[in-house]
């Protein structure tokens, strides 16, 4: 779908901060409310604006912490269906966060979460690789996560700039 300028810039500014009503956005853009407001539904219901989210450190809340894992993942496209119909088989699972088609050494990245390393290791052997199309995995444990979606986690907010008096 081709959008104007307008419904570009709309975009941009819910993609940094989607908690901004659209009067606040309407005002920044320099549209009318009603017809902001009338943009971004329609983003909405073509699927370009897909969900508003929150990023949440995780770390920094006790007993949330949990596991994070990054898979690399090797399997047999079936004739027709390509990796789409492995891929749906795949996200469907619940510890499942994101599946993207990768160019390279293996042809899909998985990221899940759960609870434990054991709990990674036990989706990974009892279910990922028991499926058809699946020839290998490599598994990655994330240990710390410095920046995410443009949003940097553990920032030292102190100024460490030289100060300066006459």
């Amino acid at each position: 779908m081709k959008l104007n300028d307008q419904e570009i810039e709309i975009l941009e500014i819910l993609e940094v901060n989607s908690r901004l009503s659209p009067n606040q956005v309407a005002k920044m853009i320099g549209l009318p409310e009603d017809r902001t407001r009338e943009i971004i539904e329609r983003l909405e219901s073509e699927r370009i604006i897909i969900d508003y989210m929150t990023t949440v450190n995780w770390l920094r809340v006790d007993g949330h912490e949990g596991v994070k894992a990054m898979i690399d993942v090797k399997v047999a496209p079936k004739r027709g269906v390509g990796f789409d119909d492995i891929a749906s088989r795949i996200y469907r699972f619940k510890e499942v966060k994101s599946v993207y088609l990768m160019s390279g050494a293996y042809d899909l990245s998985v990221v899940i979460e759960g609870r434990s390393m054991s709990e990674i290791a036990h989706f990974v052997s009892e279910k990922l690789s028991t499926l058809d199309s699946v020839l290998s995995t490599t598994t990655h444990f994330i240990l710390k996560k410095y920046k995410h979606d443009g949003k940097i986690f553990e920032q030292d907010d102190e100024d460490k700039r030289i100060v300066v008096s006459p």
